[in-house]
């Protein structure tokens, strides 16, 4: 009965059967005009006969347009208590439509419901990741907060002698440093994970690369009497974004340098062939210890003996990977660590 209360179905039916009068109306008056020269009884018969055939024609034909009707608003309704129950959180499957224009209005919204769950997955993980961000951010953040808090108090003390003041004010400032180049860091790499950051397509020289990457670090190599050495061919060169990768290069010889010995060797060599670009950066230090090995590029992560936050590697890890590359760390076998970008060419 529900199928009857609806008004577009009772409309429908008032028209046929408004349609149907006027048929058989036509149809009793053009038989009597057409059978006009038969004799009268049976002129009456053939009206009679056409009539029922005519009436009986508009019922067949109505009751399969009903029929049919009735059907497809059974399919529409399941299809609707599907969707019902999918906006609920409940994983159905589909039922198969029959009929066309259903099979296609089914395949589009069995799309959407897929494209919709992914994006409900995909927003999931990313607040799963973002509160799991702030979580490490604010633990990274405690410990240089809790040391500047210790620092401030002591600079209160009156006993305070002048170089021991001198000393936590040292401390002081370097502990800011680093809060500053790790919020610096992770604001970066937020944006290049939002896909806000545009990196440019233009040729980037190797040479110039390693010059740019190195030359924030020139004084600090001095005063470790450190030595850096380039090894490559001074025309190779990738497609890619220079500043970026310079500062992502340049987090990476920083690493070298921190767990480089005094007096000891940082060797850059870099290479073109038809798929990609590489650069390896190596040093001669005591190399990564085998249980870090597969984490050192993840973020916030701290190995052995490590004083930094754990974001500059994953900085270069993110930008490297921005720019169709691939960044990977291991040990050299005659002891040390080895960095190895490869840059791959969209077009060979």
């Amino acid at each position: 009965m529900t199928f009857w209360r609806n008004p577009e179905i009772r409309r429908q039916l008032l028209f046929y059967l408004l349609l149907s009068a006027l048929l058989l109306m036509i149809t009793w008056f053009a038989c009597g005009w057409a059978a006009a020269a038969v004799p009268w009884q049976l002129r009456q018969r053939i009206r009679l006969l056409i009539l029922l055939f005519t009436g009986a024609a508009l019922a067949a034909a109505g009751l399969f347009h009903f029929l049919s009707t009735r059907k497809r608003y059974r399919s529409l309704a399941r299809l609707s208590e599907q969707l019902d129950l999918i906006l609920h959180g409940r994983s159905v499957p589909f039922f198969d439509c029959q009929e066309g224009e259903l099979s296609i209005l089914q395949d589009e919204i069995y799309k959407m419901t897929i494209t919709l769950r992914q994006q409900a997955e995909s927003l999931k993980g990313e607040k799963q990741y973002l509160c799991e961000a702030i979580t490490d951010i604010s633990h990274q953040l405690r410990t240089p907060l809790t040391s500047l808090g210790l620092i401030q108090t002591m600079l209160t003390a009156d006993d305070l002698t002048a170089a021991r003041r001198r000393e936590l004010t040292r401390q002081f400032a370097g502990l800011l440093r680093r809060i500053d180049d790790l919020l610096t860091a992770l604001l970066k790499m937020a944006r290049i994970d939002a896909g806000a950051v545009t990196f440019a397509r233009s040729p980037v020289n190797m040479l110039e690369l390693a010059r740019q990457a190195a030359a924030p670090l020139r004084i600090p190599l001095e005063l470790r009497t450190q030595e850096l050495c380039f090894h490559g061919d001074s025309r190779a060169s990738f497609d890619g974004d220079m500043d970026w990768t310079a500062e992502a290069v340049g987090n990476i010889l920083k690493n070298c340098m921190e767990h480089t010995p005094p007096g000891g060797r940082i060797d850059m060599f870099w290479e073109e062939n038809a798929l990609y670009t590489e650069l390896r950066i190596e040093d001669d230090g005591p190399g990564i210890a085998p249980e870090d090995l597969p984490h050192v590029l993840e973020r916030f992560y701290k190995g052995k003996n490590t004083e930094g936050f754990g974001v500059g590697l994953a900085f270069a890890q993110t930008v490297t990977a921005a720019q169709n590359g691939v960044l990977t760390a291991s040990n050299r076998p005659q002891g040390g660590a080895r960095f190895v970008m490869r840059f791959y060419k969209s077009i060979v």
